[in-house]
């Protein structure tokens, strides 16, 4: 019975680290695309978006750190997300791992 218990609890926690990691992404699109209005300005092909203002993401490739330190504290025309509570830091740290991992997709 302690096998069956202990089977069930790896499975149901196998489960929902493979939820857990999906999900960022797809949070990251969604404030890519919705709260945080990136796709009116940038093209990111994995976000289906084709703005012209900023500069293309996929061609530049942004790491995360440089993601997090523009969406924070902006530059040029970009508003600083962070530093005008715009977006959370969370939702800050979703979209930089979203737009790094997607660019060039």
């Amino acid at each position: 019975m302690i096998k069956k218990i202990r089977l069930l609890t790896l499975l149901f926690l196998i489960n929902i680290s493979f939820y857990a990691s999906a999900d960022p992404m797809k949070k990251g699109m969604e404030l890519f695309n919705g709260k945080a209005m990136c796709a009116s300005c940038h093209t990111l092909k994995a976000a289906g978006s084709q703005g012209n203002v900023g500069p293309n993401l996929d061609s530049l490739k942004p790491t995360v750190a440089q993601v997090k330190d523009i969406v924070t504290h902006g530059l040029g025309a970009m508003p600083a997300f962070g530093e005008d509570g715009l977006l959370t830091t969370e939702e800050i740290d979703t979209v930089s791992i979203y737009v790094a991992k997607s660019s060039g997709k």
